[in-house]
C-alpha cells in the first residue's frame, strides 16, 4: 500500500448528508475508507468496460437433472481453462443446485464466458460480478 494523502472534498449538503447515512448503514469506520471504496469500485468498472484484466466469479442457480446440462458446463469450464480458477458446486435441494466458477482474465473473454453459461439450456439464473485486478487497489 501507498502513502496516504489528505485533499479536500467540497459538495452540497444534502449530498453529504446522505453519505454519511449510507456510510453508517454501511458500517464504515469514517468517510476516507468509504470514499476509498468508491473510487475503488469506479476503477474496477472502468477496467471492465476498457476490457482489462479482471478476476470475478460467475453464479449459476440450474435443474441438475436437465439433460446435457452438467456435459456442456463442464466442457465450457474445460475450454476455457486458461480462465477458470476453481468452482464450487453446491447441492440446494434434490433438483436445484448452484455453481460458483472463479474466473480471471481479459474482461471481453470472461464476460463471454459467463454468458455462454448462462445460456445453457436448463439454467435458470445467472450472474456475472467482475473486479478489476489492475490499478492501485
Amino acid at each position: 500500500m501507498g502513502k496516504i494523502l489528505r485533499f479536500g472534498v467540497s459538495m452540497e449538503e444534502e449530498l453529504l448528508k446522505a453519505f454519511d447515512e449510507l456510510i453508517q448503514k454501511k458500517g464504515y469506520p469514517n468517510r476516507s475508507e468509504a470514499l476509498r471504496d468508491l473510487v475503488r469500485e469506479a476503477l474496477a468498472a472502468r477496467a471492465l468496460e476498457e476490457g482489462k484484466e479482471v478476476v470475478g466469479v460467475v453464479v449459476l442457480l440450474y435443474e441438475h437433472h436437465k439433460r446435457e446440462l452438467l456435459t456442456r458446463l463442464t466442457s465450457l469450464q474445460h475450454h476455457a481453462h486458461t480462465h477458470v480458477l476453481a468452482s464450487l458446486h453446491v447441492h440446494l435441494d434434490e433438483e436445484r443446485c448452484l455453481e460458483v466458477v472463479a474466473v480471471r482474465g481479459p474482461a471481453t473473454e470472461v464476460q463471454d464466458l459467463a454468458d455462454r453459461m448462462r445460456a445453457i439450456p436448463g439454467v435458470k439464473l445467472g450472474r456475472f460480478c467482475a473486479l478489476g485486478t489492475i490499478g492501485p487497489f
